[in-house]
């Protein structure tokens, strides 16, 4: 007669051999293709750094595949590559890859909508941007996973730019919304891939760009091919980002989405003394490009201009107005708080 002892040990040899006369399930390692909107050697500085450190740690548990401008698809289709799941992460602005969002005109360089790269972060975590470009996306399947700044927006052109009417018929790549903002100072925005820039500047289809401050410049070889640099920007920082794939991230575990975060945190924190600080010793240091201003009240025009530019987008939908406000709301808190935060 069978006793409960028995029973009980039976069972547990019985579990035992069938656990150990089964296979083994291993756990697959997750895989991602990322694509930036940066080329080389930009890329070196930009997020290299932030995926080589996110794959040191996964280990066996999750690699990010990185691929620079244009490598799996052209930058204005970043956005449809990711939200079908061809790609599954992207680093770019909102203008650049054509988002289908309400919050896209704002991404890039929103003319005059910051003065120092920490507004950019301010902004998002203070202000309340954060949840609109999250909410924003989610609405096209797309994770809004953080936004981060990068440097300011100057010309660097062939020939010296002294005054707005230097500004005349210049052919300038730039992006979008800053080129939609331009064109009333006679600008002609140009639209050609990132790669091939410093070629149609050598070739004369191109007067300059509108893209980046000057340590981009240097980095790129721009400052190679341009002999002047506008000191006067039309705006203080680049808005860009990290996005994913909804389905894909919401597959990826809780712990390897807080790392993702972490080491994205970590790029914009890299972002932030890099270009601060390479700014200010390529103006004092650099040798390869003349600095020149447009008078303080000459510019001040372009900066009322872009205060109607505001008014105009802001016209455009109920989000884009909600946030110009905050847009208007930050800048003036800055003004009030004074130096250090604005000198006028």
């Amino acid at each position: 007669m069978t006793t409960r002892r028995k029973f009980i040990a039976g069972a547990g040899l019985a579990a035992g051999a069938s656990a150990l006369s089964a296979p083994a399930i291993a756990q697959s390692k997750i895989k991602w293709r990322l694509q930036t909107y940066a080329g080389t050697p930009l890329s070196d500085h930009v997020v290299k750094p932030a995926i080589d450190a996110f794959n040191k740690i996964a280990g066996d548990q999750m690699e990010i595949e990185l691929y620079l401008s244009n490598q799996l698809v052209p930058t204005e289709e970043l956005f449809r590559a990711m939200q079908k799941g061809t790609i599954d992460a992207v680093q770019s602005d909102d203008d650049s890859m054509a988002s289908p969002t309400e919050v896209t005109v704002f991404g890039g360089y929103f003319p005059f909508g910051s003065r120092y790269s920490l507004d950019v972060p301010v902004l998002f975590n203070q202000y309340g941007l954060k949840e609109i470009w999250e909410e924003e996306y989610a609405k096209v399947g797309v994770k809004h996973i953080s936004a981060g700044s990068w440097d300011p927006c100057h010309f660097a052109t062939k020939d010296p730019i002294n005054s707005l009417a230097d500004l005349q018929g210049k052919r300038v790549f730039t992006f979008p919304t800053a080129g939609r903002f331009l064109a009333q100072f006679g600008v002609v925005p140009v639209t050609l891939p990132w790669e091939d820039i410093e070629v149609a500047v050598q070739t004369g289809e191109l007067d300059g760009v509108a893209w980046s401050g000057i340590t981009e410049d240097y980095t790129v070889g721009w400052a190679d091919v341009t002999n002047y640099f506008l000191t006067n920007n039309i705006s203080g920082a680049w808005i860009g980002h990290f996005f994913a794939n909804m389905d894909r991230w919401n597959e990826v575990p809780d712990n390897l989405k807080e790392l993702m975060r972490v080491c994205f945190d970590q790029s914009h924190y890299y972002r932030q003394w890099w270009y601060w600080g390479g700014e200010a010793s390529l103006r004092v240091n650099g040798t390869k490009m003349q600095l020149t201003s447009i008078p303080d009240a000459e510019w001040a025009t372009v900066e009322d201009a872009a205060h109607t530019f505001w008014d105009e987008i802001a016209a455009e939908s109920e989000t884009k107005a909600k946030v110009v406000e905050i847009f208007k709301k930050y800048n003036a808190d800055m003004t009030k708080a004074g130096r250090p935060y604005r000198y006028s």
